[in-house]
This record gives C-alpha cells, structure tokens and sequence, in this order.
C-alpha cells in the first residue's frame, strides 16, 4: 500500500474526549472515528489489525474443535422471557418492537438463541461434545459508555458456546477453551493473567477472566506469587482477620457529636477502625438490608448481591432510611434493629466490644457484642480483599494491580437447559439435560488493551503479530528520483516476498513522515536518504527499541524477512 492511496488521518492534538491512552492513540494514528457516544467507526489501520487478531482467534477456536456460525443479531424477547433475563438484564439491553407490535432485543450475548438452536437440532449424545462460536457485533446500552473501545455500546466479539452429555464433559470442554485462549493472548504479544471470576448475569458457578495487565486497567486483581491464586476484586475470597478475644464489658451509649463517619468516630473515641463495625443499607429488590462489615473495610457489593440472591442492588438513599427506619445515617446500627435482614461479613463475629451507632444523632453504642447483643441473620464474605492480606490458598501476602478484561470463560452447568429445556437421549434412552459453557472474547478491547500495554510517548508498538502492517518505508525525498528508485526496488521486492509493508510516498516533510511512522506503531522502519545514494546502506529501525542499523541494499529483504518470522513464531509457540 502507498501511503498517498491509503485512508489514513493522523491528528497531532490529543483529542479532548479521549480519557486514557489507547482511546487517545487510536484517535490520533487514524485507526478508529467516533459516530455517537460509544459507538465507532473502525478505520482502514484498525480494520487490518482486527482481521488479524480474529485470524488467530479463529485458527485456535477450529484446532479446539470449534466450528463457526453466525447467530442473528436481532433476537425475539419470547426466548429472553423463557430462560428470565428480559428483566434481570435491565436498561443495558436494546429493546424494540417490529410493525406488528412483536417484542425483540439487539443481542448482548447470544446463550438464549443459541440453546435454542442446539435443543432444536441435536438430541443423541452421539453428538457431544459440540463446540460452536461466531464473531460479530453485540450490543449493550452502557449507562457511561467511555474509554473508546474498552467500553462501547457497540462492540466485537468471539462467543463461543460448549454443549456436553455431563459435568465432566462439560469441564473438559472448559479446559480445553482456557488453554485456547492462553494461545489466543499469547500470539497477540500480551502479558495477562487469568483470574477468577465473577459469573454476573450470564449465570454459572466457575468463571475465569483474561485480565491484561495495565496501569489504566478499570478493573483491580489480587494475586499470589507463592501459589499463583489469582482473583478479581469482585470475586477475591477474603480471608477473615480473627482480632483478639476480649471479655464482654458493658454496653452503654456514647455522646459522640459530629462524628458521623468511621474516620471521625476511631479518632473521637482514639480507637483502632477495626474495633468499629459499619452499617451499610441496600434495597435488594426493593426490601431494605443491612450490611455489616468492620470499619476498616470496603464492601463488595458484588459479593452482596451474589450473597442476596438479589436482580437488583442499590445503596438505600438516606431519604428512604429516615422514612423506613427514622434514623440518621451516620449513627444507625444493628442493634434493636427490626423487620430489617442484617447480612454481615465474616470478620464482624470477631469484633469484641464493638462500636456501633446508636440509631440516635450523635451517638454511638460501645462494648456491643455481635451476635449477642444484635442478631445476624447471615454470615458471608461481603468485603473487598486489600493489597498485603493473606491469600485464601496459602496464606502469603497478596499484591494488588490493575487489568483490563479481555476475555472470559464460565461453566453454566445446566443453567439455560433448566430454563429453555435443552435436552438429549443418553445411550440408555433416558431424558438429559445438557452441560453448557460459554467463553468470549472482546475483540476491538484486545486491540485497545494491546495498546495501553505496548506504547511510549511517540505513539503505539505494536507487536508484530497484530500490527496493521509490518513495516514502513520512508524515503526522506521522495521527489530525488534515486531515492524514490531505491524505495520502490524495496517496496517491490518485500511486496513480492509476501511482507505486508507501507511505502509513504507522501510529498511532506520527513519529520513529518517519522512521527506519523511512530504514531502509528509499524514494527519495523526502513529510512532511505542521501546515504543510500551515496554508500548503498539503508537504516532499518525498531519500533520497540528504537534501535537502528545500517545495512546494505542487498541485504535488508533478508533482514527484514528474519525478524518478522523471528516474532511471528515466538509468539506462535
């Protein structure tokens, strides 16, 4: 391609919309355009690293044993009704109607139609395992779309789904899709961690995501060096810190003006955070809870909702507990608390002579005892597991950092067969349900993550696997007839050899031609000047490195030809 036919438009500003790196640079090096708020129009350069990235994709689901289809996007809500998620999926989903009135989604994700299609098509346990996946828009009405490709309303993605006889099967075809994607991030040149997982609405017991590793990442994970446990914050097991046993004194009411927050009140009364207990209260489909955790701590409120068994999860506003409750926020606690369930978390049982509010302004109780002096409906992990706490596996430190999902794999068990009836005939003629698993990958937020995690202050390195094209040629003058001779020998010839290569024919300034170059991230830069007219060498510069070399004519075609295949295999293995 020659960079005067090609559609590129590069930006020098950084565009004031764009909040993080990759939205910023994919703005600016012309890879994507915006049409509406979370929604992209996807440019040449994007379009041809997408196509590659989908290429390694596809190779690794079809070695898996996948086989692709393409599912309709338009999805009627009968389907959505029958297995319950019309409701629980909320604002997020795109509803409309047709002429006659009839009720259809745009498709977030596509578990409905596709056990639908599978409880229609396939009855003999003959056919199991069937893996079966497609790659194609979804759409989800995000209430702050942001980040530019990371979190859109319109996205990409890789969904495929595996139908087995059995649990066992069905954990078979689990490990098999895990260890896919190992080799599907692996070959796109990025550093990750699989994580457990939160299942959310798509529903199912074992969930892992593909977290890249990013200081921009919007999610937070815990790990450990030692074991190699690895979890999202939101599904992070919380090891219990057990405090000291104390004798129980004597509870009594505390004046504690003005001290309304955890903060306030440890420095009033010159305790330890963690001799306090927090009141936190929810509506969890529209019954009001109150949740305990120790004052030191964060809820989850992912946990929360997942302990509640809850569709919907909201922090009751201090509106609605004056009118239900007539206390104050600040001072209510869970002592003489009635027709209220209280859910604590599993430290709260070890807060001897604890400090609570009073369910009165400006005071709190003192030496209360939990579950003596309060009752507790529910004990369960609710809180957020911190940086430096003991893993859950082993008991070593935990480390804390910063990912960007990319990917996720969950077991379903028999979750949609239950509420769709997918069934088969096993080898004895019974009636069975089937074991299901679904596994996607995102991939315009492959893209954007490959960026946050390979870039530098000139622009994106792409790595070679998934860059738009391997190699740029930059003639500095390009009206000198030998060095534009020069560069259209070397375009030929890599062209020949099958290299993907860009000759920026352009009749600019070469500054201009280099920051556009490193803009946009080729992997490798071929420069031709006056030193090639003048010795026959040319310099050949890395991206990654910025390292530069010169070499002869008769000898770059090789070069170059050496070190994309080096970089292709390695991430290839």
């Amino acid at each position: 391609m020659r960079a005067s036919k090609a559609f590129i438009s590069t930006l020098r500003e950084v565009p004031a919309e764009a909040e993080i790196v990759s939205h910023q640079l994919m703005l600016r090096a012309g890879f994507i355009r915006k049409s509406a708020s979370g929604i992209y129009t996807y440019m040449p350069l994007a379009q041809r690293s997408l196509q590659k990235v989908m290429k390694i994709i596809r190779e690794e689901m079809n070695k898996a044993g996948g086989q692709e289809i393409i599912l309709p996007i338009i999805q009627p809500a009968e389907l959505w009704q029958e297995s319950g998620r019309w409701e629980v999926y909320g604002a997020e989903m795109f509803r409309l109607q047709d002429r006659h009135g009839r009720d259809f989604c745009l498709g977030p994700t596509h578990e409905e139609i596709i056990s639908d299609l599978v409880r229609r098509e396939v009855s003999s346990y003959k056919e199991f395992p069937l893996l079966l996946y497609q790659i194609q828009n979804k759409y989800r009405d995000e209430r702050r779309p942001r980040f530019g490709l990371m979190r859109g309303r319109e996205f990409i993605m890789k969904d495929l789904y595996s139908f087995d006889k059995d649990e066992e099967g069905m954990k078979k075809s689990y490990q098999i899709m895990y260890d896919a994607y190992e080799k599907v991030f692996s070959r796109c040149g990025l550093k990750y961690r699989a994580v457990e997982a939160d299942s959310g609405a798509i529903g199912g017991n074992i969930s892992h995501e593909f977290m890249v590793l990013a200081e921009n990442g919007e999610a937070e994970l815990v790990y450990c060096e030692q074991c190699k446990y690895a979890a999202n914050v939101e599904k992070a097991e919380a090891f219990p810190e057990k405090l000291p046993q104390e004798e129980p004194g004597k509870m009594e009411e505390v004046y504690t003006p003005g001290a309304s927050t955890i903060e306030k009140l440890a420095d009033f009364l010159k305790i330890s955070p963690k001799k306090t207990i927090k009141a936190l209260f929810y509506e969890a489909d529209d019954k009001l809870v109150c949740a305990l955790v120790r004052g030191d701590r964060e809820l989850n409120e992912i946990k929360l909702q997942n302990s509640l068994d809850c569709i919907n999860l909201q922090l009751a506003s201090e509106e609605a507990i004056k009118n239900k409750l007539g206390y104050t926020v600040g001072y209510v606690g869970p002592v003489g608390l009635e027709g209220v369930k209280i859910i604590a978390d599993k430290e709260v049982p070890y807060v001897y002579n604890a400090v609570i509010g009073a369910n009165k302004k400006d005071y709190h109780l003192v030496n209360v005892m939990p579950g003596k002096d309060f009752n507790i409906d529910l004990v369960e992990d609710i809180r957020v597991v911190e940086e430096g706490e003991k893993c859950p596996k082993c008991e070593s430190p935990l480390k804390k950092a910063r990912g960007i999902e990319v990917g996720q794999v969950f077991q379903l068990g028999t979750k949609y067969s239950d509420s769709l009836n997918v069934t088969y005939t096993d080898e004895n003629g019974e009636i069975k349900k089937v074991f299901m698993g679904c596994y996607g990958i995102g991939v315009g937020r492959t893209l954007a993550a490959t960026i946050e995690q390979n870039h530098d202050d000139d622009g994106i390195i792409w790595p070679m696997s998934i860059a738009p094209y391997h190699v740029v040629i930059v003639p500095v003058n390009y009206k000198d007839e030998e060095q534009r001779n020069y560069a259209e020998e070397i375009y030929q010839k890599l062209l020949s050899e099958g290299i993907e290569v860009l000759l920026d024919d352009r009749d600019i300034r070469a500054g201009v031609k280099f920051k556009d170059a490193d803009l946009i991230g080729y992997p490798l830069r071929i420069v031709i000047g006056k030193k090639t007219v003048k010795e026959g060498t040319v310099d050949l510069v890395r991206r990654a490195t910025k390292e530069e070399e010169s070499l002869a004519v008769n000898e770059i075609i090789s070069k170059v030809k050496d070190i994309i295949s080096s970089e292709l295999n390695e991430k290839d293995l």
